[in-house]
């Protein structure tokens, strides 16, 4: 039971941040007191009127709130917060990245990544404000999950699509396609860094980290399982943070169903057994960096 409720504690943090609430206006918006909803983030007991109340107020389901069936996140803030909690809790994160798990990324990537995203904000957007702050959101959790997976030394399983990291390549690390030249061609070779990068973990793979690169197309919604001690959980999602990352539109998933589980658990299995690893993905790789444009 104590597990249930810090799960619940954690999906309305993720609820809560996403849309952009406070403890204290949940408080004031259902009746009781700050106190009373630091004590369900934190996972105690709490009355299920009080439940009823706040997934109202965050327009969601009850099942959702509960983890029951599917969680669903139309805020990229709501969903990376969740991804970050499952991070922390987990033994083992696999997945189906685009182009490549974003915990395998350089610290410089960050950098570029927040470049992007502002780059990609519509000029005639009718709050650009609003889709700043999301992004400072975003990228704060970001930062987040990297220090939690420096620190624990989350072990990674990444598959990665050839087709993928060649239009991360051709595209470079960009958020709009009307960029001056000189600036492509900079960002061309900021994306030939990062995978140059990949090449040499897979040649010198950190402790815990293993990377396969198939050749074929990945799934154009990424996916990804995190398996913890007593639990295991699905995210499925439409967001990206490679070229043209996307943090604005789409509905990720979350979800602990066993056949959920099983199916994801074994498109990765199946990936994995025909995977490119070690210096035969590395060599992969440097036949992409050879072919990208000057």
């Amino acid at each position: 039971m104590g597990d249930h409720l810090a799960e619940i504690g954690r999906r309305l943090r993720a609820y809560r941040l996403g849309k952009n609430l406070t403890v204290s206006r949940i408080a004031e918006q259902i009746g009781v007191s700050r106190a009373a909803v630091y004590r369900l983030e934190r996972g105690e007991l709490v009355k299920i009127e009080t439940l009823e109340k706040i997934s109202d107020l965050l327009e969601i389901s009850l099942p959702s709130l509960m983890g029951v069936g599917v969680e669903y996140y139309a805020s990229a803030i709501s969903f990376f917060e969740r991804m970050r909690q499952l991070e922390e809790n987990a033994v083992h994160v696999l997945g189906n990245f685009s182009p490549f798990s974003f915990l395998l990324l350089s610290d410089e990537y960050l950098g570029h990544l927040r470049t992007m995203l502002m780059e990609g904000i519509a000029a005639t957007h009718r709050d650009p404000a609003a889709v700043r702050a999301v992004i400072d959101g975003v990228m704060a959790i970001l930062e987040a999950r990297r220090r939690v997976a420096a620190r624990r030394h989350t072990p990674v399983l990444s598959i990665v699509s050839g087709p993928d990291v060649e239009r991360f390549l051709h595209s470079g690390l960009v958020g709009r396609f009307d960029l001056p030249a000189e600036v492509v061609r900079e960002r061309r070779r900021a994306a030939a860094r990062e995978v140059e990068r990949l090449a040499a973990l897979l040649v010198h793979p950190p402790i815990g980290v293993q990377i396969g690169i198939v050749e074929d197309q990945a799934p154009s919604q990424t996916f990804q399982v995190f398996e913890a001690k007593d639990s295991v959980a699905v995210t499925l999602s439409p967001y990206r943070l490679g070229d043209h990352p996307n943090i604005t539109s789409g509905i990720a998933m979350v979800t602990a169903t066993p056949e959920a589980v099983r199916l994801f658990k074994s498109t990765i299995t199946e990936q994995w057994s025909r995977a490119h690893k070690g210096e035969a993905g590395a060599r992969m790789l440097e036949t992409l960096l050879a072919r990208m444009p000057q």
